[in-house]
């Protein structure tokens, strides 16, 4: 097992050294760096919340001296499916029925479910070397929506079955035991074998449309367990981030990915649109140009080196919020802070699109674009800063 986490290193490592010529407008300095298991890639699915909270709960494992593992998302994408299939008839439908998903799919059933590695179930049934979910979300959205219109008048106790069969011929039937390194497991063995607790992790939110240092359910579609997290000042939150990765714990990371300065390359900032530097000395011309003529310009500044960015504030979080112009699209791990060539500060960011952008699957997050897109966090409740926990009853 040790081999297995120098390895790791030496791979985190390797990536920061390629990562300061990848992209020529940047040089990035690591300030401090925590291990991650390899970049894995979700492919044609929507289950981004479970590859980035799976790869939170690997970094936990390493972090506790249990080895690397790769636990399979898809494990928890196939129990999670079963759960939001029946709460969706329960409720008459009114439920977000998709891909998508929330940290809760994986934190709170955790110990219920347990965790499987990738090597005892692959979650690949249906003819495919990478993950593809359309098909089966098609099949799975129409049965629970013919199941909902109880045409007769009265639901079958048997549904759940013809659900559990379409699930068990796409993802596989779910492993009671396995062997694995030599040894037999349940899946609940096996988690409490890497020492993982639900019970030590927490969620964190910031937003003013509920009180601050109480626990809410985000008003987000794919929150639909309607699980609450706890609500801190802006400038707090980020104190957990930054708490976190400075002792040694990674951050299971919910944002919005949808602004122009999220690239493909690898970078994500917020570029201050009204900044000079930013826009060229021709302010008339600029203004005249359509909002996608400005955001093809701001894509090229951005690829030149690091740009004035906007001075975040917690009254801008709540209004992208409320106007859904920040929603949570997408779900990411963040395990690093580096600095660039001008001193900006960063959090590097852990992906799940394979070897994507610049940086080989990995992201570089200004200090700016975590503080305003943020959604929510899941940390281990240990990396709240001692005050922090206080405030929120946790100590």
């Amino acid at each position: 097992m040790k081999k297995l986490f120098v390895l790791s290193a030496f791979v985190i490592m390797t990536m920061g050294i390629y990562a300061q010529e990848a992209v020529k407008g940047y040089q990035f300095t690591v300030v401090k760096e925590n291990p991650i298991t390899s970049v894995k890639n979700q492919g044609n699915s929507g289950t981004c919340w479970c590859f980035s909270g799976l790869g939170f709960l690997e970094s936990e494992v390493l972090r506790l001296g249990k080895g690397e593992h790769d636990l399979s998302e898809m494990y928890i994408v196939r129990r999670n499916y079963a759960d939001k299939a029946e709460k969706y008839v329960r409720v008459g439908g009114n439920l977000n029925f998709a891909q998508g998903g929330s940290f809760a799919d994986v934190i709170e059933t955790l110990n219920e479910y347990g965790v499987v590695p990738n090597d005892a179930y692959t979650g690949l049934n249906y003819g495919e070397t990478g993950h593809k979910h359309g098909e089966v979300e098609a099949g799975l959205a129409g049965y629970v929506k013919g199941i909902n219109e109880n045409k007769n008048k009265r639901i079958s106790p048997v549904w759940t079955k013809g659900l559990n069969g379409i699930l068990d011929a796409y993802f596989g039937e779910i492993p009671q035991n396995f062997e694995y390194q030599g040894k037999s497991y349940t899946p609940q063995s096996f988690r409490q074998s890497l020492g993982l607790d639900a019970n030590n992790y927490v969620s964190i939110t910031s937003f003013t449309h509920h009180p601050f240092y109480a626990p809410f359910a985000l008003e987000v579609a794919d929150n639909w367990r309607w699980a609450f997290s706890y609500n801190l000042p802006i400038d707090e939150m980020m104190q957990v981030f930054d708490n976190a990765i400075n002792n040694g714990y990674t951050v299971a990371w919910a944002s919005d990915v949808s602004e122009v300065g999220f690239t493909r390359n690898g970078l994500a900032v917020i570029p201050d649109e009204d900044a000079p530097e930013n826009v060229g000395s021709d302010q008339a011309h600029w203004l005249g140009l359509s909002q996608n003529e400005r955001n093809t310009r701001l894509r090229a500044k951005i690829e030149e080196g690091p740009v004035k960015e906007k001075a975040i504030t917690q009254e801008m979080r709540q209004i992208a919020f409320d106007n859904q112009e920040t929603t949570d699209d997408h779900g990411m791990q963040i395990y690093g802070i580096a600095k660039d060539q001008a001193g900006n500060k960063y959090y590097i960011v852990k992906n799940s699109w394979g070897e994507a952008g610049a940086y080989k699957g990995i992201w570089y997050a200004s200090e700016a674009f975590v503080k305003y897109k943020t959604i929510s966090i899941v940390v281990n409740k240990n990396a709240l800063p001692k005050d922090i926990a206080k405030k929120l009853g946790l100590k």
